[in-house]
């Protein structure tokens, strides 16, 4: 054999390796935290939501590989349940548990919702400039007008001025102290004057890509295209945006839903995240 066939041969050995090597790389795995529960006819699933009767009930992702006797855990009436970390390989149904579970880690911090206004405060601060037209028939009225417009994309309440104050204080929801804020698309220029002829309390009017009416569209046909993948979807006015979860989201998803509904569209998450 000489030195050429030699090469070749040693070139070839280490292609084939590599090839195995990566044919017999393992899949992902993925995590997450919650209850798993098994009873009202399921077995072991990790819950997206539970209902808080006695025992407790839910319905979710189907766990492979659980043993409740190697774990603390619950039970009443034929139901078990605990709150775990889990950890498994995910086949686009089920998770297979790769490791024993875990005691729950610590959840992150809910997303707070800011209801600031995107409007810069006027010189003074918010306040009525028609004190007699600041009542909660005429927000009524304000936000009813606003509505039967295509344009329309929003509406909520700053209610700022009860940072520090317990929701259910009486100083909630005062007509004469909060800021209506209203989305529209398109041209806003005469929607102010507009909403003026009705409402004379603190206003902020301010644009937005895309209406309620097609917010609503973008959702229906989410629902559709995700289908038994979904896991939940919602409209959100404050961010304009529709926002979808399913079990295991990709960055490949992510584009698809980006191509059909344009770039920032659509959120979407996973309840179940790659162990990096």
């Amino acid at each position: 054999m000489n030195r050429r066939t030699a090469t070749f041969g040693l070139l070839a050995t280490l292609a084939l390796a590599g090839c195995s090597a990566s044919e017999a790389a393992p899949p992902p795995r993925y995590e997450a935290g919650g209850t798993v529960l098994e009873g009202g006819g399921h077995g072991p699933q990790l819950c997206l939501t539970v209902m808080t009767s006695l025992p407790p009930q839910c319905s979710g992702l189907d766990v492979v590989g659980w043993d409740w006797s190697k774990v603390d855990h619950e039970s009443q009436g034929g139901v078990k349940w605990g709150e775990y970390h889990v950890v498994g390989t995910w086949d686009g149904t089920r998770l297979t548990l790769t490791e024993p579970p875990g005691a729950p880690q610590k959840a992150a911090p809910a997303r707070k919702e800011d209801f600031t206004s995107p409007c810069p405060a006027p010189e003074g601060g918010w306040r009525p400039v028609d004190p007699a037209k600041a009542t909660q028939q005429a927000l009524d009225k304000a936000m009813a007008r606003a509505g039967t417009v295509e344009e329309f994309a929003g509406a909520w309440l700053d209610q700022s001025y009860m940072d520090g104050l317990p929701a259910e204080s009486p100083e909630a929801n005062d007509p004469l102290r909060l800021v209506l804020n209203l989305k529209f698309t398109g041209d806003l220029s005469g929607r102010e004057a507009w909403v003026r002829e009705v409402w004379g309390g603190a206003l902020c009017v301010s644009g937005a890509a895309r209406s309620e009416s097609e917010l609503q569209a973008i959702q229906q046909e989410v629902e559709a295209e995700l289908g038994d993948r979904l896991v939940s979807a919602s409209s959100s006015v404050l961010r304009n945006q529709v926002e979808a979860q399913v079990w295991v989201a990709t960055d490949e998803q992510r584009r698809d839903l980006d191509a059909k509904h344009g770039a920032g569209a659509v959120v979407l998450n996973g309840v179940l995240k790659q162990v990096g």
